[in-house]
């Protein structure tokens, strides 16, 4: 072997080695081109399974809740003409009971209620149908339909006259199906005091809707939790109350399917405040996916 050929040797070896090497890294990124390949039809797997189990669970849901209302309003229609008394006078006893049952039948179509609205809006079937509208005649209305049910005597319901609010271009019905959902669980638990709802200006594009209390409040580490599905806070008072723990789920979903946002602040012993901001006036694009 001459001198001269000893360099050619030398590089041969060395883009041999290279392309050695080379074909050892072609061959690790197929490899792990494969994994994520793989990686990418499994998680697009589970994502199809787990949509699949959510429209079946929204299906249960709307489907039940639907079969639920025939009985429920069986039983109230009954009850109705009991205490109407077509049938003959009633005893105090027998009085008491039916009202009983009338309750319980009131509070099992709530329930109901607020489960084929959690499934609709799971199932992306909620329309969204804004409209202008005066904030005082928003709050007379909901004033007017707490009226008949404020049965404690130690708790009134205060609505503030709106200050500085405009009219609002949303979906009343949602909106006051949410104020509905504070408003009802702030009395469920406040034993003395009152509860009280007002509205102001956030900023010159949102407005917020406060409902405050005196109740028993909430533990700070239960905060995030409330507006789970189905929570339910660890209270003597919870204990026993009936519920299926999906009215602030539900308002958080339908505040973001109206733009906007729901807060909570509360110290356990000295009451909450529930809030829900919404945009003054609601923009298709800002309607969100809840």
């Amino acid at each position: 072997m001459t001198q001269h050929d000893r360099p050619d040797a030398a590089t041969a070896e060395a883009l041999e080695a290279a392309r050695r090497e080379l074909e050892a890294l072609r061959a690790e990124l197929e490899e792990t081109n494969r994994g994520v390949v793989a990686l990418y039809g499994e998680l697009d797997a589970q994502a199809e399974r787990l949509r699949e189990a959510t429209e079946l669970k929204s299906r249960f849901l709307a489907y039940m809740s639907h079969e639920f209302r025939t009985p429920i309003n069986s039983i109230r229609s009954i009850a109705r003409l009991l205490t109407d008394r077509l049938d003959g006078p009633l005893t105090p006893e027998q009085e008491r009971q039916v009202m009983f049952i009338q309750d319980t039948a009131t509070e099992f179509a709530a329930m109901v209620d607020d489960l084929l609205d959690l499934a609709r809006v799971e199932a992306g079937r909620v329309d969204i149908s804004p409209a202008w509208f005066e904030m005082v005649d928003l709050f007379t209305a909901l004033r007017g339909m707490f009226k008949p049910i404020l049965t404690n005597p130690d708790v009134v319901l205060v609505f503030e006259e709106p200050h500085d609010v405009p009219k609002l271009y949303t979906d009343r019905q949602k909106l006051s199906q949410i104020l509905r959902n504070f408003i009802s669980n702030a009395l469920k638990f406040t034993q003395h005091g009152e509860v009280r709802v007002c509205a102001y200006r956030a900023d010159h594009e949102m407005v917020t809707f406060a409902v405050s209390d005196t109740g028993i409040g909430i533990a700070p580490e239960h905060h995030g939790a409330v507006f789970h599905d189905f929570a339910q806070l660890d209270s003597p008072i919870q204990k026993r109350l009936r519920g299926t723990g999906l009215g602030l789920s539900l308002s958080k979903r339908l505040a973001l399917l109206l733009g906007g946002s729901v807060g909570l602040e509360s110290e356990l012993g000295k009451g909450s405040t529930f809030t829900v901001t919404i945009p003054v006036q609601l923009k298709p694009a800002e309607a969100k996916e809840a």
